[in-house]
């Protein structure tokens, strides 16, 4: 019931929207889902362009459900982009939607090779979704966004393409600088042990063991199974520390931390990692560049 109210607004909407209305000029609006997207294309567009993000510091993308602010949002942009691998799970119907009535919508998870990706059939679209976390990646959807958007609004390719190169430099320094701060940890002390399962892209790319308590999706809980097998694997392997995630409930590591004790042992909780959302936007950690910075420093400081 609730999925067909949602969609008949929708409707409503984008009918109400396209009515016939003297309208002042307006920049190109673009919307974006995730916060990590809403700061990309904030720098591609530049002052050119108006974004709108639907998610704020955070929010998790795998429980978020639009509301009729969002509908409007979406129904007035000029083009949608997300992330797509079923990362906002519960908007699928909204974006399938507004694909049906015409709107220009890009997925960055469609920007990737498909060897690109990681698989796993633990998730609803059989791919692990939290793609930024590879700094490769990033810079390639960037790469890639910055030819989307061009092609929808060619008055605006030039900034596009000057921001999305200069950014893509930021984006290689940062990849050499993040590489020299994990190089003072030993092979054995990259383990990363997490509330769920969202940092596999960074462990390829930077050579860490991942484990997360719930998986790749936080609407899938973490039982008392996962509590013991995960101490287990911490007692086992002597890991120091473990961490939280800014948005998701600190209770199943806290869970684990007990758990371990119980055993005997010690774990200490290294600090909260920014994972499905980005830090507020007037803190460094609100930027993709500045989360990416921080979260490293924390990982490393714990475990060295």
């Amino acid at each position: 019931m609730k999925k067909i109210v949602l969609l008949g607004l929708l409707s409503v909407m984008f009918v109400s929207c396209n009515t016939p209305k003297k309208q002042k000029h307006k920049k190109f609006t673009i919307v974006c889902t995730t916060t990590m997207i809403t700061d990309l294309v904030k720098i591609l567009g530049g002052d050119a362009v108006e974004v709108q993000g639907m998610m704020g510091a955070g929010v998790d993308p795998h429980l978020y459900k639009a509301s009729a602010g969002d509908l409007k949002k979406l129904t007035d942009a000029d083009v949608i982009v997300y992330n797509g691998l079923h990362l906002e799970g519960k908007l699928v119907d909204v974006f399938d939607k507004m694909n049906q009535i015409g709107k220009k919508t890009i997925a960055v998870g469609s920007l990737l090779p498909k060897e690109k990706i990681i698989h796993s059939q633990m998730f609803a679209s059989a791919h692990d979704p939290h793609i930024w976390f590879s700094i490769d990646n990033w810079k390639m959807i960037a790469e890639q966004l910055v030819k989307k958007l061009s092609d929808i609004n060619p008055e605006n390719s030039d900034i596009y393409e000057k921001n999305g190169k200069e950014y893509v430099q930021e984006l290689q320094a940062l990849k050499q600088e993040i590489a020299k701060s994990i190089a003072v940890l030993s092979k054995e002390k990259r383990i990363l042990v997490t509330a769920h399962d969202a940092f596999s892209y960074f462990g390829k790319e930077f050579d860490f063991e991942v484990v997360g308590l719930q998986g790749l999706s936080t609407a899938t809980e973490a039982g008392v199974k996962d509590v013991q097998r995960i101490s287990d694997f911490i007692i086992r392997h002597q890991i120091k520390a473990v961490f939280i995630e800014s948005s998701v409930p600190k209770r199943t590591v806290k869970a684990l931390q007990a758990a371990v004790k119980s055993k005997g042992q010690e774990v200490n909780i290294g600090g909260e990692l920014f994972s499905d959302a980005l830090g507020n936007p007037s803190e460094k950690t609100g930027s993709y560049v500045g989360m990416y910075r921080y979260n490293v420093a924390t990982i490393v400081n714990a475990l060295k």
